[in-house]
């Protein structure tokens, strides 16, 4: 630890430590626009000066390192001085936007010339003018107002890691640019707005929608990936305005994926807002006693064998437990939250879990990443594993994934045999030799292949046999994209005592065995939808996508964020989304749904009302209720001494990360996404 003063201050910092850290360790606010704790350090835009004893000048705090004795003051004349020179010069050029600027009541360069710099201006000449740039449909820019903190170009190189944006020319005349025109065709290139300190980089679709002091502020998460990114929802006048990311170092430090920030305005496409049923071959309206009494007549009348429910990507655990129940009640026991169809197995919980936890990557040494997509599966999780890499810390394997996950890595091949290969095997033996803190990540995308179950096992003897589990270190995670998946998993929203799961629930609708088909927003069960008409399918959901039109009753339901509604992130930790806005309609919670049927059948469901049904979830499965933790999960052997598994080939590459679920696909911004960024990706493939 080093010892210095500050404003005759004494601190202690450690060896390594920054002028400005041991400033704000003293207590002591240092005025900054380049400098970010997340990026590294440029010391280019110069508001941070102070005065050190024996230095002939202001030093910028930010990029110069403490040593011992060393006498630093923030307050005298000579740096208030300075602070409104350099002040002065950054208003040089900039335009007087304020009026008419996005970034109005939330701009550092405002708050700071107010604070730090000079009431009056000295020049009068003619300001720059520069040409805005293509950043894509997400990205709104000015690029007069740019100051050239660079924050934004730091970010895309050392978070995003696509190199996308750059400086071009010196001086005044120069420019922050796209690398290649188009747009930016990052999964993270939203964060670049909150990193902005001017005006120059805003939201396109926030743009002249409402003033930051106007909004309404909720916290809240992100249910487009399973990670489970902390986010603030900002709403006014009963509409979403806009979603950013809340800071949480366990889970996404600050950053959110552009699907989580900008799919808010599907929220309002598309939706279903009141009970139909099938008449004469056309959906027609009517009120929730009549499609509660056909769906009741139905089942009275239907064995329970050919009966079966599937819940979908964005279910929330208080649906999928109480449908659970319900289900139970009715002696029906084909039910199955694998709505992809995936083998991951459903008896131990270290089987399905991410069980390093998201934030221990910044301690890994080796990865071994296996069978999926993480830059598009689990956006903001990847940033978090490039950042590692980064440090020079990291040595990453990889099978069976896209060549461009951000980060440099030795290749295995794109078959899954190859586990199975002899050779292979040395090979990740020698790799994993003297790991302090290895990490293997299986994705639940292999997990849907034939084999998933043997490729799951095989997994699991590898990190068995080479010392990856530990007493004080578990190794094993499986990758889930999506939101709902954990908390099925959790409370058992799974086929029981020989009952049918996803797969053969599909296998049954092409042979006209089942008869009665509950589709919980399970828009995306993989199922041809023809063969739903061999089957009286209800659709409960709150989007009119995919099965909706193809569906016999369907039944409307809230949103996430109409509703207050537990999900478990991908590494077991449960979180809450809040009430934000008001139901639309007639829909309802959809554990409403199942509660009123089991009234109507067999009226054994206890719990009336929100806060009973949590109680109800907690005494039953209490790991989860330890809100927004996670408890890590006692880790089972597999039995298998030797699996084999026959050639598969496949990278598990993500065509389209911008449209997963129901809300992403009835969003513009989304669709605009796919419009342009996937177009323009296409010409810097083949460009590059």
């Amino acid at each position: 630890m080093i010892k210095l003063k500050v404003n005759n201050k004494e601190v202690e910092v450690p060896e390594g430590a920054t002028v400005m850290q041991a400033c704000e360790a003293a207590g002591e606010e240092i005025p900054r626009f380049c400098y970010h704790e997340r990026l590294s350090i440029a010391g280019n835009c110069r508001m941070c000066l102070v005065e050190v004893e024996k230095s002939p000048k202001p030093v910028a705090s930010c990029a110069m390192p403490v040593a011992d004795d060393m006498v630093i003051k923030t307050n005298t004349e000579k740096v208030e001085k300075a602070r409104k020179g350099v002040m002065e010069f950054l208003l040089i050029n900039h335009p007087l936007d304020c009026p008419i600027c996005d970034q109005g009541g939330e701009c550092d360069l405002q708050d700071q010339s107010l604070y730090f710099g000079k009431s009056t201006s000295r020049y009068e000449d003619t300001k720059r003018a520069v040409e805005d740039k293509n950043f894509g449909p997400l990205i709104k820019t000015v690029m007069t107002r740019c100051i050239h903190c660079t924050r934004c170009v730091r970010f895309m190189d050392e978070v995003a890691g696509t190199h996308e944006l750059g400086a071009i020319n010196r001086g005044e005349g120069m420019e922050i640019m796209a690398a290649i025109e188009g747009g930016i065709t990052s999964e993270l290139s939203g964060n670049i707005i909150d990193l902005c300190p001017v005006g120059a980089l805003t939201s396109k679709p926030y743009a002249f929608t409402a003033r930051s002091w106007e909004l309404n502020h909720n916290n809240s998460i992100d249910i487009s990936d399973a990670v489970g990114s902390n986010i603030r929802i900002d709403e006014f006048n009963g509409e979403i305005k806009r979603i950013l990311p809340r800071e949480n170092d366990k889970i996404n430090q600050e950053w959110l994926s552009d699907k989580g920030r900008f799919f808010y305005d599907g929220l309002s496409n598309q939706r279903l807002d009141k009970p139909f049923y099938k008449k004469s071959s056309k959906l027609v309206p009517c009120d929730w006693s009549l499609a509660l009494k056909i769906i009741v007549e139905k089942l009275k009348l239907t064995n329970p064998d050919n009966v079966a429910a599937v819940s979908g990507a964005l279910t929330d655990i208080e649906t999928m437990y109480t449908a659970k129940e319900f289900f139970k009640n009715i002696n029906v026991n084909n039910i199955d939250c694998r709505f992809n169809l995936s083998n991951i197995p459903t008896s131990n919980a270290s089987d399905w879990l991410f069980n390093s936890g998201i934030e221990n990557i910044d301690k890994i040494d080796k990865l071994f990443v296996i069978g999926c997509d993480p830059r598009r599966e689990a956006a903001v999780l990847n940033s978090r594993i490039r950042q590692r890499w980064l440090t020079g810390n990291l040595d990453i394997l990889s099978l069976c994934t896209p060549n461009d996950l951000s980060y440099k890595f030795k290749s295995l091949g794109d078959d899954i045999s190859s586990l199975c290969n002899i050779t292979v095997q040395n090979n990740i033996k020698r790799f994993f030799e003297n790991s302090k803190f290895p990490m293997v990540i299986l994705g639940d995308s292999i997990l849907t292949s034939k084999q998933g179950e043997n490729i799951h096992n095989l997994v699991k003897i590898i990190c068995q046999d080479l010392n990856i589990i530990r007493s004080d270190w578990n190794g094993f995670n499986v990758l889930n994209k999506y939101a709902s998946r954990i908390g099925g998993l959790s409370v058992g929203f799974v086929p029981y005592d020989g009952g049918m799961s996803a797969l053969n629930i599909k296998n049954s609708l092409k042979d006209s065995k089942l008869k009665i088909l509950f589709l919980i927003e399970a828009d995306d069960f993989d199922v041809n939808i023809k063969d739903l008409k061999n089957a009286f399918v209800i659709y409960i959901g709150h989007h009119g996508d995919r099965y909706a039109g193809s569906s016999d009753i369907v039944l409307p339901t809230t949103a996430f964020t109409e509703k207050k509604s537990l999900f478990v992130n991908l590494e077991g930790r449960p979180q809450f989304t809040k009430k934000i806005t008001s139901n639309l309609g007639k829909a309802v919670d959809a554990w409403k749904i199942f509660k009123a049927l089991d009234q109507k059948i067999s009226d054994k469901i206890k719990f009336n009302n929100h806060s009973e049904l949590l109680k109800s979830i907690f005494e039953n499965y209490p790991s989860i209720s330890n809100i927004g933790n996670y408890v890590a999960q006692k880790w089972i052997k597999t039995n298998k001494k030797k699996v084999l598994l026959t050639s598969e080939k496949n990278n598990f590459n993500t065509n389209n990360f911008y449209q997963t679920c129901s809300i992403s696909r009835s969003s513009e911004n989304m669709a605009n996404c796919v419009k342009t960024i996937l177009k323009s990706k296409k010409v810097k493939d083949e460009f590059i």
